[in-house]
């Protein structure tokens, strides 16, 4: 066999590894160095078109180990301050809403969380107003059941960043800083919650079963 067979099968053999990785920055990382050996093999047997594309995908690799790295950088102080938007903003979407139109709807599935960078929105079933800042749908996204308890809408024109749910879980898993951030978050809302059924002065069971069971005020 010929060291540009060995090549070639090296390359196909980092490929396979991308496929047994569980965590994105090992993935990354195999599937840059399946890249540099694909590039090479597509050179020295003349295969361009295999060295076009691997070519291609060496920076996409690249940029995207290194928005990993920087948002690990980023997560590791979670436990001492709030979610840094700045780093999750490469894994979120921007989305604009008009005065009036609901951002999630009761009870149905929970498929992303939001980011309100400008406008206005209320959550209707505790008349409660947020401002830019706020993120909302984090407990939907990680509740057992998936669904929306709340109903928003936008009392103002609204620009909002989202994460998917798939992202935002993925991000949970691969960093535990931000698993811990969003835990807090999660825990403060509830807190929340709870002194505010005690200060209406009914807090029946039920009442406490909502809080308890992934009701989110924020949907």
């Amino acid at each position: 066999m010929s060291w540009v067979n060995v090549l070639g099968y090296a390359a196909s053999a980092a490929v396979l590894a991308t496929f047994c990785m569980n965590t994105m920055i090992p993935l990354r990382i195999i599937a840059l160095g399946s890249n540099v050996l694909f590039i090479a093999y597509g050179y020295v047997d003349h295969l361009y078109p295999v060295l076009m594309l691997h070519a291609i995908l060496l920076p996409v690799n690249a940029l995207r180990l290194l928005q990993f790295y920087r948002l690990v950088r980023d997560m590791r102080g979670a436990p001492r301050r709030d979610l840094s938007i700045q780093s999750l903003l490469p894994f979120m979407t921007r989305r604009n809403f008009a005065a009036g139109e609901t951002l999630v709807r009761k009870g149905e599935k929970a498929d992303r969380l939001y980011y309100l960078v400008d406008g206005d929105i209320e959550i209707l079933d505790f008349k409660k107003v947020l401002h830019s800042g706020a993120m909302v749908g984090e407990i939907g996204v990680f509740a057992p059941n998936q669904r929306r308890t709340a109903t928003i809408v936008c009392r103002t024109d609204c620009s909002m960043l989202e994460l998917s749910e798939s992202k935002a879980k993925q991000l949970y898993f691969q960093d535990r800083s931000f698993g811990f951030a969003i835990l807090q978050l999660i825990i403060s809302r509830l807190i929340e919650d709870n002194e505010r059924l005690m200060r209406s002065g009914s807090p029946n069971l039920a009442d406490f079963d909502i809080v308890t069971n992934g009701a989110e005020p924020a949907a």
